[in-house]
């Protein structure tokens, strides 16, 4: 081997090993953010979302006329239990357990929703519910009964009054046969007063004279104008309508014959024939 080159093999360790080596070791800050986990990163944006989501709900219109229609059911339903005083909007929210809506819906609730809301009554800043019928016991609801009966305004519905009156079962039991019961065809109860003073004992000849009168030729409109004649409202009918049957069509266009437009009428005097090859004289 050339001994030049074994010469300069020798100064290059020497070299080497003389200079130190240094290792470069990652900086503090970037192992910090390898070494953090994964799932803190996923839960504070999912904190973030759900805090976002908790925000659009509660100021989404729907949240809005929800808190509303719980409002207006808790009115109603301690209306119906007997507790009839007025409220102010703290202690309805305060009952309703709405404690954290914002002041921008508690505006709206005093200025626009309960205000305008037909079974919400407001006096002096206070609210209490506003049913159809407002009876205190049960003699108001005889005495609601009987005007009806009085003025030919018929029955009132049992949902009416069951909405207006406290304690409206309660009511209606202790005044047994002062109340008559209809179901209408919708399953629905009318009240109607049952007045004793008109209990009276008919004979048996006016009996078959009713009887006899003949009524088949009279319709019911015929009636009804007889009725308002003489100052009688009449019952409308409830009762399932009957279906006329539908008429179809005929087709009358089926022994017609098929009509041909024709053309260049105004050529009508001056086309000639040339079927035979001599064109036809006139």
């Amino acid at each position: 081997m050339d001994p030049a080159l074994l010469r300069e093999r020798e100064l290059f360790k020497k070299r080497a090993l003389s200079t130190p080596a240094v290792e470069k070791r990652p900086a503090a800050s970037e192992s910090h953010k390898k070494k953090k986990p994964k799932g803190d990163k996923e839960s504070s944006s999912g904190s973030k979302e759900s805090s976002n989501g908790n925000i659009n709900i509660k100021t989404s219109s729907g949240y809005k006329f929800g808190c509303l229609a719980k409002i207006v059911n808790y009115m109603k339903t301690r209306h119906q239990g007997g507790d009839t005083h007025f409220l102010t909007l703290e202690e309805i929210l305060d009952e309703t357990k709405l404690l954290d809506i914002s002041m921008k819906q508690k505006q709206w609730l005093m200025t626009e929703a309960l205000v305008n809301n037909p079974k919400i009554d407001v006096r002096d800043g206070t609210y209490g519910f506003k049913p159809k019928y407002n009876l205190k016991d049960k003699k108001a609801l005889v005495r609601l009964l009987d005007k009806h009966d009085q003025l030919g305004l018929g029955g009132v519905l049992l949902d009416d009054v069951e909405e207006g009156l406290p304690n409206s079962a309660k009511a209606i039991k202790a005044l047994g046969d002062q109340i008559i019961f209809v179901t209408r065809p919708d399953k629905k109860k009318v009240l109607f007063h049952n007045d004793k003073h008109c209990v009276f004992v008919v004979d048996e000849e006016f009996q078959k004279l009713w009887r006899s009168v003949p009524v088949d030729n009279i319709d019911e409109e015929k009636i009804d104008e007889y009725l308002k004649k003489q100052g009688i409202s009449a019952m409308l009918e409830t009762g399932p309508k009957k279906v006329l049957p539908i008429n179809k069509r005929k087709n009358k266009g089926g022994n017609r014959k098929r009509q041909f437009k024709t053309h260049n009428h105004h050529l009508s005097g001056i086309l000639e024939d040339y079927t035979d090859g001599v064109p036809a004289k006139k």
